[in-house]
């Protein structure tokens, strides 16, 4: 009997309402809007679901202490952020942010490098000025999944010193059950499915404002960014795998 309540079951759920959404919103505007409500929403409701009974988390507004690690995100994700970025352009840069300019220093320096590679150069992530996050509301799915219950823990790995990390099981589950549907509706739908490195992909995107009306119209614009961990093919076979699943 399936199990109608564990991981797979909420894959398969979530897979279905990101076609529902696609497919009611292919060739508007406001698609990669509904999508990313729809994501974010879900995220946000059923870690808090998950989350219940267990320790506060140590994160908090102004702490960017795990901000040095590479965050790959999806072409809806990013270009909502190449948005976002020219949106608040003026505002950043009458507090003296250079957005713009800041990324495209942290992308000549990151560009290429693993995650390892990344954890080494301790590299502040260019979205922090003044220790706070300036893309907060359309920050990635990556980002929302990353907590931890111990400031201190994160301290010292962040200084390289070794030492485990308590992350919150659930914001990684969920998050990665989230994203994973999306993604492949996303496939099923003819768009571009990978993940991509965030500083390279959103640099790409404010160089050039086609690359959405691109992206819908179903070319792998971000290609270059693709994170090549695990191969597009190999994400493909696991998502049929699930969907498979009884």
């Amino acid at each position: 009997m399936p199990d109608e309540s564990g991981p797979l079951a909420f894959f398969k759920a979530q897979h279905q309402a990101f076609t529902e959404t696609l497919a009611a919103r292919r060739g508007r505007e406001d698609l990669i809007d509904g999508l990313l409500e729809q994501a974010f929403s879900s995220f946000e409701g059923n870690v808090e679901i998950q989350s219940e009974g267990l320790p506060p988390l140590a994160c908090h507004k102004g702490c960017s202490t795990c901000c040095t690690l590479r965050v790959t995100a999806t072409a809806p994700e990013i270009l909502l952020i190449a948005r976002y970025v020219r949106w608040a352009s003026d505002a950043l840069k009458r507090a003296e942010v250079d957005l713009e300019q800041r990324l495209a220093d942290a992308d000549r320096v990151t560009r290429g490098l693993s995650e390892e590679q990344r954890v080494a150069l301790r590299r502040r992530c260019p979205f922090i000025a003044n220790g706070v996050c300036v893309i907060y509301p359309v920050r990635p799915l990556a980002c929302r999944g990353h907590a931890s219950y111990d400031k201190r823990a994160c301290v010292e790995a962040a200084a390289g010193r070794a030492g485990d990390i308590p992350f919150s099981a659930p914001h990684m589950t969920v998050r990665s059950l989230v994203q994973h549907a999306m993604q492949s509706a996303l496939r099923d739908a003819g768009y571009a499915f990978g993940a991509y490195e965030l500083n390279q992909a959103v640099s790409m995107a404010l160089a050039d404002g086609k690359l959405q009306e691109r992206w819908t119209a179903g070319d792998d614009v971000f290609a270059d960014a693709l994170a090549t961990e695990i191969s597009l093919d190999e994400m493909a076979s696991t998502f049929e795998a699930i969907k498979a699943h009884p």
